[in-house]
């Protein structure tokens, strides 16, 4: 079944990049395998995927990224030495990454951007609608957007993205939408879309973030999308397309307003490891009460004091 009515069950997740802005530290670890708390940001994304429904996960990787693989896998010395120790809240949380889902693997070969990346899983995900989750942008589990995103593609037909309002100045940062009302709060039809445009230029301050649900006719319009910005092949080029001829359906947007934090970027990185920590009941009393005696120590004396 592939209508709009169609369940979601195949995630892509473009995993190929080298995270040169967390270097040096991604030489030899990817980059979704730096731990946010305890766990690495790829399996944050991989349980919000499952939670959704989303049961048939393809990683479109690169060089390197064998780690991937590894921390999907079972490991049998380190569970049996777990065991061993009767250390079973640890040998509980190990053996979680290995059952998520049937997680599968493909190489991107010569890394050409996220259209590039999203065409290369056309074989894997066949006539289904997918959906594509970008491994920088994690959404707290307690904002469901996914579930969301995939009632209006039932509603509405065609493709979804998710969209947040940033600031004017951040606008080169993404891809950015041009909008009309649809008949619902927090819906929008997009009608066109630019990527990174240049500043004073973006046709809204709507950023399309790390969340698509994706009509299969997007393979198709990706095959004939040239290089765009960057020189990439740029999945951002497709949809506006899609969006402004209604090839495989209309494109919307669901407007996130719950909590999105970027890995990406190396100063919010350290604020979403902070703030998963405060919310955590195991971690966030005795770290709440650490962090607010170390800002409190490291205000400045008041005048005259």
């Amino acid at each position: 079944m592939t209508g709009p009515k169609a369940r979601i069950t195949k995630a892509v997740i473009p995993a190929a990049g080298l995270g040169t802005r967390f270097l040096p530290a991604t030489k030899a670890t990817p980059k979704e395998m730096l731990p946010v708390v305890d766990k690495p940001a790829i399996q944050y994304v991989v349980e919000e995927a499952v939670s959704a429904g989303m049961t048939d996960i393809l990683m479109v990787t690169g060089r390197n990224k064998r780690p991937l693989e590894d921390h999907f896998d079972r490991s049998f010395e380190l569970e049996e030495t777990l065991r061993r120790k009767n250390d079973m809240a640890r040998l509980s949380q190990v053996r979680l990454s290995n059952g998520l889902a049937d997680i599968h693997y493909l190489r991107q070969g010569d890394p050409q951007g996220l259209g590039h990346a999203v065409l290369r899983a056309a074989s894997h995900v066949g006539d289904e609608p997918f959906a594509v989750l970008l491994g920088d942008d994690l959404i707290d589990p307690r904002d469901v957007l996914l579930d969301r995103m995939a009632e209006v593609r039932h509603r509405y037909g065609g493709s979804v993205v998710a969209l947040m309002e940033v600031a004017p100045e951040l606008t080169g940062l993404y891809g950015c939408a041009a909008v009309t009302a649809a008949d619902e709060a927090a819906v929008v039809r997009v009608t066109d879309l630019v990527e990174k445009p240049p500043a004073g230029l973006a046709p809204s301050n709507y950023a399309v973030i790390g969340r698509y649900l994706l009509d299969p006719g997007v393979f198709d319009v990706l095959r004939r999308t040239g290089p765009g910005h960057g020189g990439e092949i740029q999945l951002t080029d497709a949809l506006r397309e899609m969006a402004g001829s209604g090839a495989a359906g209309p494109v919307h947007g669901v407007v996130f307003t719950g909590r999105r934090y970027d890995t990406g970027d190396r100063a919010d990185y350290l604020r979403t490891i902070v703030r998963l920590a405060w919310d955590r009941e195991d971690l966030g009393p005795e770290f709440r009460d650490w962090l607010l005696e170390f800002v409190d120590d490291r205000k400045p004396a008041a005048a005259g004091a």
